[in-house]
């Protein structure tokens, strides 16, 4: 059985792939996903790809309010990805929504930019405290952090590399 990070890494490879390739090639975009995990755990990662994109809309939209500037279709595409897969998490009460931030920082960390973990981390704080709030739970004790300055990504230049 493959760790909740792995199965999450794998989940991201997919939502990034379905928002490139569309949900059309589902059975290809699996089969593309880590040959050591376990066809119960790659049927996981899948679920948990596919809710993030079907609700991709609204996490496009809490993004747009928390970072006018850089709304999705500015972003990167593995930064919205991360997002995205984030948000799901939060909103779904799948995890813990402090853990999905943190989550969602780590694989900001592995598979973009260097600026990209500030940026994540500044959005998704934003999200987390309306999150928490709707939750009636308090905000983290961390103060609001701005959004970071990130530069627009090059046209044709896939950030995902592993």
């Amino acid at each position: 059985m493959s760790s909740p990070r792995n199965i999450r890494k794998a989940a991201l490879q997919a939502l990034y792939q379905l928002d490139v390739r569309g949900d059309q090639d589902t059975g290809e975009i699996e089969a593309t996903l880590d040959e050591d995990l376990s066809d119960n755990d790659r049927r996981k990662a899948m679920e948990l790809a596919h809710s993030a994109f079907a609700g991709r809309r609204e996490a496009d939209l809490a993004v747009k309010i928390h970072a006018p500037t850089w709304p999705a279709h500015r972003q990167p595409a593995i930064d919205r990805a991360i997002m995205r897969l984030a948000h799901y998490e939060m909103t779904s009460g799948r995890v813990n929504p402090k853990i999905a931030v943190n989550e969602a920082v780590e694989l900001a960390k592995i598979f973009s930019t260097e600026r990209s973990p500030s940026f994540v981390n500044a959005v998704l704080d934003k999200i987390l405290r309306k999150v928490l709030a709707a939750k009636g739970e308090p905000a983290p004790e961390t103060p609001e952090i701005e959004l970071p300055a990130i530069p627009p990504v090059e046209p044709g230049v896939g950030p995902l590399e592993t």
